[in-house]
């Protein structure tokens, strides 16, 4: 497992039936899930600011909005309870 790739194949494919869907909404569908999750978690092991999260996870605003969305949606609820 690489340093940034910290989601195994099992540990997805559990949570992958949560994430939202952007079908049906306007304007751009959503970046990969995979990706910005394993983003948001590795802004929380490394304690480092939203701005300083590497590239290969996409752009940190991204990240950042995706992170609000899950809080404010009740995703990361469903994540925790499953």
């Amino acid at each position: 497992m690489s340093r940034t790739a910290l989601l195994t194949d099992h540990q997805w494919a559990r949570i992958e039936s949560l994430m939202p869907s952007s079908d049906g909404s306007a304007g751009r569908p959503f970046r990969d899930h995979r990706s910005i999750l394993e983003g948001i978690i590795y802004r929380f092991r490394a304690g480092i600011p939203w701005r300083d999260l590497p590239e290969n996870f996409g752009p940190w605003q991204t990240v950042w909005k995706r992170h609000r969305r899950f809080s404010c949606d009740g995703t990361w609820d469903k994540i925790h309870s499953r």
